[in-house]
This record gives structure tokens, sequence and C-alpha cells, in this order.
């Protein structure tokens, strides 16, 4: 074990016992060149952090984190496990899961990642979003270099932007962004030409009230970005509206696309034959195309847009996205 991931273990440790936080004093120093642009500092959600060296060796501990890293060619050598991640990086990462994240393993939960195996893992930056670990924060930044977005979700791009200054990757970070955007208007442009600006209701079943994702959710900025139109029950600058079976019909649309979210007893699932079950629901079925929860939900990142772009474009029946 070096001596710079024996300190970091050390420091924990004594965090731990002591019950406290950390100046930031014992932060061990980074190896290697320091690359352009660094060291520099970096203003976050928990204040602000040096950053001595272009990071190579990331600990993501939400997954839009992991996504975000990824996307901006750097390693990611540590995640926790959480819905889209458990125990291996999921397949909608394509190429970067053995490219950049070949050496990445799981650091425990996502609501209670393990601080030994993190520091064990050497990293040169530890990113992660308050609302996530703002308690852990003091220890996280006693282990290395800590960046916490306020929160996830609607900020996707937002976050991919402040793991950009952390990494040094920004022009990276314009340019995919510009390529999704671009290719979303695309993808938009065809679907509305195609079928007569279709209206799109975004469904999700979950253990608990059925939801209709609005405009401030994940899937409601890609329809957006799209240009595609959304129906009243969802046109709204909000996150998602809580309905019983018997408002069945706010869920209507030209196209509904669903999604079911995999709990473990299975109650999302049973939802959603009930609903699928009610009369309401009749009309609504011919309309309706089943999505993967991963991707149009939990993903929230580029590469889970990215998908949805495809699945919205074979719905259709227009050329897939093309990255620029």
């Amino acid at each position: 074990m070096g001596i710079r991931r024996l300190s970091a273990v050390l420091v924990v440790s004594a965090l731990a016992l002591a019950g406290c936080g950390s100046s930031g004093d014992e932060e061990p120093a980074a190896g290697g060149d320091a690359g352009a642009g660094f060291p520099r500092t970096v203003e976050h959600a928990m204040g602000s952090t040096e950053i001595p060296t272009k990071p190579k060796r990331v600990v993501a501990l939400d997954t839009s984190f992991v996504d975000a890293t990824l996307i901006l060619d750097t390693p990611v050598v540590g995640y926790t496990d959480y819905r889209t991640i458990n125990g291996e990086l999921p397949e909608y990462l394509g190429d970067d899961r053995t490219t950049y994240g070949k050496e990445s393993e799981s650091v425990g939960t996502l609501a209670e990642p393990n601080l030994e195996k993190i520091a064990a893992l050497d990293p040169d930056l530890i990113i992660t979003a308050k609302v996530r670990h703002e308690k852990q924060y003091e220890q996280l930044k006693a282990i290395a270099p800590t960046v916490m977005s306020e929160t996830t979700g609607p900020t996707w791009k937002a976050n991919i932007r402040l793991a950009a200054k952390a990494l040094g990757q920004e022009e990276l970070a314009e340019k995919e962004l510009a390529s999704y955007e671009a290719a979303a208007k695309t993808v938009g442009a065809a679907i509305n030409a195609k079928a007569s600006n279709p209206t799109i209701s975004v469904v999700r079943f979950v253990d608990g009230p059925t939801r209709l994702y609005q405009n401030a959710s994940f899937s409601g900025i890609v329809l957006k970005d799209a240009g595609l139109k959304r129906p009243k029950s969802q046109d709204v600058d909000d996150f998602a509206a809580e309905i019983s079976a018997e408002r069945i019909k706010d869920a209507d649309a030209d196209a509904i696309f669903v999604a079911t979210y995999a709990d473990e007893k299975g109650l999302s699932a049973k939802t959603a034959e009930q609903f699928k079950a009610n009369p309401l629901w009749k009309p609504l079925a011919p309309k309706v195309h089943e999505v993967p929860d991963i991707t149009w939900m939990t993903a929230v990142g580029l590469q889970g847009a990215w998908v949805i772009l495809d699945d919205l474009a074979k719905t259709f029946g227009v050329p897939a996205p093309v990255k620029s």
C-alpha cells in the first residue's frame, strides 16, 4: 500500500473515531504531471476545492456522475451500487465500460458509501451531489479533492459542466452537449414532420403513486430538446404529477411511453397490471410503447439521453440520431 493510500486510510479511520470533520490540511498531494490548467480551484455546492493535477482516478458516488465522468474520457475507479448500477456498470454506457470504466469497482451503496474502500482506491477526485452525501463531505475531502453539485436529475447538464471543470474537460463537455442537442433537434423535427406534431406522454409505474413526467424531469428535458409537444397534464415546468387509477386519462397522448421501475417486491409491476386492466386504459393501450426504466428514468446523463432519442426515432420510424 502506497504512502498516500495509507495516509488516506488513517485519516478516514481517525475521522470516523473522532466523529468530526477535517480542515482538509491532511489532504495528500496527487502525483504525476499537473496537466494544462492545473492546479485549479472549482466552486461547487459545498464551497471551493483545489484540484492539484488533472484527475485520472475518479470515484463517482452518484450514477449521473459516473456517466458524466466516462463521457468526458476520464477513468472511473469507484462507484456506488444503486438501481442502475448493481455490481457492474450498465450496458447503456457502451464502450466506455471497457475503456474508462474497466478498473471500476463498487465502494458500497449510494446510501452508505464505504470510506475505507474509497481510500483504498487512491482516487485523485471524488465527485457526487450534496443531496446525496453532504454529511460525508468532511470525511470524503480528507481522502481526495471532493466536488459536489447541489442536486441531480433536472440539473444533469449543469452537472456535466461541473464535472468538466473538475476534470479539465470543458471543451469536450461542450462538444458532447452540442452534438446531443443538435441530434435531438434533428430527431424531433423528423418526428414532427412525419407524425404532424404528435403529443408525447411519459408514464412511470413505481412502488408508490404512478407518475406522469413533466418538463423538469430528465425525460421531459430530452423531449423539450427535441421540440416535441406534451399533453396538458405534462406540459408544466415541474418534475412529475402523481395520478391514481381514476386519472388514467391524464396519461393520454398521441404516443405514450411507459417505464416500470423494477423494485424488489414487484409493487411497480403490480400497479402496472392494475392500470392496464382498468377499462380507462383500453383506449390508451394502442398508443403505448414500453421503454427501459434504466435509461428513461435513472440514467440522467448524456448516454441515457442518446438512448431516449434512439427509442423515439425507432418508434416513429425516422432516422436514428447521429453524433456529430
